[in-house]
C-alpha cells in the first residue's frame, strides 16, 4: 500500500481556531493608501513648475566648487554642474551684469576648482588652520581667502520666503593655500566653542593675505531667471514605487506588532525596566553627600575598589560578594547610599524597584529578572540595586496562590540568578529594604547576601554630619552651632534631619531673614515632629486652665522624678492631634533602658490625669494616649524584657506570621490561664505603684502645681529652666528679664547657639507626654 498524502496544516487564525490566515484588513489601510497616492500626484505634479534661481545660487555654488563649465556671453553666464542622488548634469543661465565686470577674474579662478571640505573639516578645523597659519617654523601658505556671509533678505516677502525654505543665516572661510607644491581650495569649517571667524580675519590680515567679504542675501527676486526641475521627477521615479512599498509594509505588518495586546506589545512586557547608569550619565551623588554611616560607607568602598582592581584581591584567593543588603528603619539613608555607589563606581550600574518585576500577567517577573541579569552579564563587571526588595523577596509559601504565584516565581528567578549554576561572579547585587524580618531564608544566605549592613539611626556625631551635608544648600547664621541641634534630635533619622534644615530655610524665607538662625531650626524640628503649631484654635478658657494643669501635671513629676531625662520644655500651644505637650531632652543617646527609667516614665505618663482629678475632680479624655503608653510599658517590661521578680525574666511573647502583613507580637496562646492572670496582675501593679508614685509627688506640691499652671496661662510655653525657676520659687519675669541679660552679654563672644539649649523628647521612638 502506498502511504497516504500528508495532509496539509491549516494555518490558525488569531483567535486559535483553524482556519485560513487572517489579512489585517480596514477602512483605515485604505484611506492611508489613497492618500499616499493623491500625495504622490500632487508632488510629481507641482515638480514639472518651474522653481527661480539668483545670482545667490550662483555664487553658493561658486564658492563651495559645484562648477563643472562656464560660459559667458553678453553679462550672462552659463554654468553647469551636478545634483542629485545620480549627480545629474544641470545647467544654469544667470544674468550678472555689474557683477562679472567686478568679479570675473575671481570667477574664473575659483571655477575650475574642486573644494576640499575634509582637509579643515570637522568640529575643530577653524582652530586647526589658525595653527597652521601661525606655524613659527613652516607656516600655512595662504593666497587668498573668503569670508562668505548668508544674510536674509530685506522686505517682508523675503523673509517669508525664507522662513518657507527652512533656510537659516550662516557665515564660512574658504580659502586658496598653498600644500605640497600645489593650490588647493579648501573649505574651513567654524569651531564649537573655540576660534571665531573674527579671530580668523585678523590672523588672515596680519599675515599679509587679503580676506574677501562677500555678504549674499539668502532670498532676493532680482536678477532671477527660472530652470526646470527633473531631479525630483527623477527620485519620485525610481524611489517613489519603493517608499510606498515599505510605508504598506510598515502599516499592515510592523505597527500590528507593536501595538498594545498584539504579539509585540505582549512580548515586551518581560523586558527588563532598569535604568541604566554609566560614566556618562552618572548621578551627582557622592559618598560626600552621605553622612552618619561610616561604616557602610567603607564597605561599599571596598566593593568598588574590588571591581575596580580585581587582582589585588585574586593575589590572596579572594572573591567579590555577590550580594549586599542594606537593612536600616526608613529615612536612614540606604536609597542614598545607592546613588552614591551609582556616581562613585566607574562600572554599569542597574537600578530597579521590587515592584517593577510584579504584573498583572503570571511570569513576567521571571522573564524581567533573567532579562535584567542579561544586560548585566553584556556589561560584567557591574552592579545591580534593587530597591524595597521585600516586595518580591518575601517566605515562600506565605502567598495564596501556592507554588505558582507570581512572588514565589520571581523569588525563584532571583535565587537562581544569585547563585546557580551559570551565575556570574562578575555582577553584584545591592538590595534595600525595612522589613528584613519577611524576606526568605535562602535570599539571606551567604552565597547570595554575603553582607548586610545595618544602617541605623544616627547618633549625635552622625546627626551632625548629616545636619552639615543639609546645610550647605542653605544660609546659615554664623552663630549657628549645628553641634546644638544634634544634640536636641534624638531619634532623628537622616530624611528628618532633611526635613528639618528645608523646613527651617522655609520659615527663615517667610520671615524675610537673611539667614537661617536657631530659632528657625528649632520650630522645624517641632514641626516635623509634632505638626505646625496652631496657634489661631480657640479655646475657651476653662479648657485652656485643664490643658495647663495637665501639663503641668507631666512637668512636676518629670522634674521630681530624678531617673527621668531633664525637662526640656512645656507647652500648651496645640501642635497636631495634642492640645499641649511635655518634652524632656536626653543628655546623650541612651542605648540601654534601665527599669528605673522605664518606671519613672510610666509615672510621668499619669501625672497629668492626676492633676485634673486633684484640681477639678473629675478627669477628662485628654490622658488617653498617656494611659495606652503606660500600659505598654508596663506590659513590655513583664513579657518582654522580663523586669517584673513575680514573673521572672521569661519571654511570654510570640512572632505570629500573617501572610503579607508580616509580622506582630502578642502574648503567647500557649499560656496557661494562671499565667496569663499572673501577667495581667503584675502588670496591673506595675501600673497601679507608679500612679500612686505620681500623686503623691501631686498632691506634696500643690502649690508649685497651681504656680506652675499660671505661668502656661500667661506664657503659654516655658523651657526647662524657667519650670526649674517655678519649682524653686524664684519670680519668673525677673529670671526672664536676668536670662535675656546673660544672652545679650554673651552673644557676640559666643554665638546665641551656646545661650539656648533646645532639644527633643521621644528618644528610642518614645512619644512625649501630651
Amino acid at each position: 500500500m502506498s502511504p497516504e498524502p500528508a495532509s496539509k496544516k491549516t494555518p490558525r487564525d488569531e483567535s486559535g481556531k483553524n482556519g485560513p490566515m487572517r489579512k489585517p484588513r480596514g477602512i483605515g489601510g485604505v484611506l492611508l493608501i489613497m492618500s499616499l497616492l493623491t500625495a504622490l500626484f500632487v508632488i510629481v505634479s507641482w515638480s514639472s513648475l518651474e522653481q527661480e534661481t539668483s545670482v545667490y545660487d550662483f555664487y553658493r555654488r561658486l564658492f563651495n566648487g559645484q562648477l563643472e563649465s562656464l560660459e559667458v556671453s553678453d553679462a550672462t553666464v552659463v554654468a553647469t554642474y551636478r545634483e542629485g542622488p545620480h549627480q545629474q548634469q544641470r545647467r544654469m543661465e544667470v544674468p550678472l551684469g555689474e557683477y562679472w565686470r567686478q568679479d570675473a577674474e575671481l570667477i574664473r579662478d575659483l571655477q575650475a576648482r574642486q573644494l576640499d571640505t575634509v582637509t579643515y573639516g570637522g568640529s575643530d578645523g577653524l582652530d586647526r588652520f589658525l595653527r597652521d597659519l601661525r606655524d613659527a617654523e613652516d607656516p600655512l601658505q595662504v593666497k587668498r581667502a573668503f569670508l562668505v556671509s548668508e544674510l536674509e533678505g530685506k522686505g517682508d516677502k523675503a523673509r517669508a520666503e525664507t522662513e518657507k525654505r527652512n533656510v537659516r543665516p550662516t557665515s564660512y572661510l574658504t580659502a586658496i593655500v598653498q600644500r605640497d607644491n600645489e593650490e588647493i581650495y579648501v573649505r574651513v569649517t567654524p569651531s564649537e566653542g573655540g576660534a571665531t571667524l573674527a579671530e580668523a580675519r585678523r590672523a588672515l590680515t596680519q599675515a599679509g593675505v587679503p580676506v574677501i567679504d562677500r555678504p549674499l542675501s539668502i532670498y532676493s527676486r532680482t536678477l532671477s531667471v527660472r530652470e526646470p526641475n527633473t531631479a525630483l521627477i527623477y527620485f519620485l521615479g525610481t524611489i517613489g514605487p519603493y517608499l510606498l512599498v515599505i510605508l504598506i509594509v510598515w502599516f499592515f505588518i510592523i505597527r500590528q506588532m507593536r501595538a498594545p495586546g498584539a504579539g509585540g506589545g505582549v512580548l515586551s512586557f518581560g523586558r527588563s525596566r532598569a535604568a541604566l547608569y554609566t560614566k556618562e550619565n552618572r548621578v551627582n551623588v557622592t559618598f560626600d553627600d552621605v553622612a552618619g554611616v561610616d561604616e557602610a560607607k567603607e564597605e561599599m568602598r571596598e566593593i568598588i575598589e574590588f571591581l575596580k582592581n580585581p587582582t589585588k584581591f585574586a593575589r590572596l584567593g579572594g572573591t567579590i560578594p555577590k550580594g549586599v543588603l542594606l537593612v536600616g528603619p526608613p529615612g536612614t539613608g540606604k536609597t542614598l547610599l545607592a546613588k552614591a555607589i551609582a556616581g562613585e563606581a566607574e562600572v554599569p550600574f542597574f537600578s530597579i524597584s521590587g515592584s517593577d518585576f510584579v504584573e498583572m500577567f503570571v511570569g513576567v517577573g521571571a522573564s524581567r529578572v533573567r532579562d535584567l541579569f542579561k544586560q548585566a552579564r553584556e556589561c560584567s563587571p557591574c552592579l545591580i540595586f534593587l530597591d524595597e526588595i521585600d516586595a518580591v523577596g518575601r517566605k515562600r509559601g506565605s502567598g495564596m496562590g501556592g507554588g505558582h504565584d507570581e512572588r514565589e516565581q520571581t523569588l525563584n528567578a532571583i535565587l537562581v540568578e544569585m547563585d546557580g549554576f551559570d551565575s556570574d561572579r562578575g555582577i553584584i547585587l545591592i538590595a534595600s529594604t525595612n522589613r528584613p524580618d519577611v524576606l526568605d531564608p535562602a535570599l539571606l544566605r551567604p552565597g547570595r547576601f554575603d553582607r548586610q549592613i545595618v544602617i541605623d539611626m544616627p547618633d549625635v556625631k552622625g546627626r551632625e554630619a548629616i545636619l552639615r551635608v543639609h546645610a550647605r544648600k542653605v544660609k546659615l547664621h554664623p552663630a549657628v552651632d549645628l553641634g546644638v541641634v544634634a544634640r536636641a534630635t534624638p531619634g532623628f533619622s537622616g530624611a528628618d534631619l532633611a526635613a528639618v534644615v528645608n523646613e527651617a530655610a522655609i520659615l527663615a524665607t517667610m520671615a524675610g531673614k537673611d539667614s537661617v538662625e536657631l530659632a528657625d531650626l528649632e520650630e522645624a524640628r517641632d514641626r516635623v515632629r509634632w505638626g505646625r503649631a496652631k496657634k489661631s484654635r480657640v479655646v475657651e478658657e476653662h479648657d485652656r486652665r485643664v490643658t495647663a494643669y495637665h501639663e503641668a501635671g507631666h512637668a512636676l513629676v518629670s522634674i521630681r522624678t530624678p531617673e527621668l531625662d531633664p525637662l526640656h520644655k512645656v507647652t500648651i500651644v496645640s501642635r497636631g492631634m495634642a492640645l499641649g505637650l511635655t518634652v524632656s531632652l536626653p543628655e546623650k543617646d541612651d542605648y540601654h533602658m534601665r527599669r528605673a527609667k522605664l518606671l519613672g516614665m510610666i509615672s510621668m505618663a499619669y501625672g497629668g490625669r492626676i492633676a485634673e482629678e486633684l484640681v477639678f475632680v473629675d478627669v477628662s479624655a485628654g490622658a488617653q494616649n498617656d494611659i495606652k503608653q503606660a500600659t505598654n510599658l508596663a506590659k513590655m517590661m513583664v513579657c518582654e524584657l522580663g523586669m517584673s521578680s513575680a514573673v521572672g525574666p521569661i519571654r511570654y511573647t510570640s512572632d505570629q506570621e500573617y501572610g503579607f502583613l508580616g509580622k506582630e507580637y502578642s502574648i503567647s496562646p500557649d499560656l496557661s490561664e494562671q499565667t496569663r492572670s499572673l501577667i495581667d496582675r503584675e502588670i496591673r501593679a506595675i501600673c497601679e505603684q507608679q500612679y500612686k508614685r505620681a500623686r503623691e509627688i501631686v498632691e506634696g506640691n500643690r502649690a508649685t502645681l497651681d504656680a506652675l499652671a499660671e505661668a502656661l496661662l500667661r506664657y503659654e510655653t516655658l523651657s526647662g529652666e524657667e519650670v526649674a525657676a517655678v519649682v524653686r520659687g524664684d519670680n519668673l519675669e525677673e529670671f526672664r528679664a536676668a536670662k535675656a541679660r546673660r544672652e545679650l552679654v554673651a552673644r557676640p563672644q559666643q554665638g546665641a547657639a551656646d545661650v539656648t539649649d533646645i532639644g527633643l523628647a521621644g528618644a528610642q521612638g518614645l512619644q512625649p507626654s501630651s
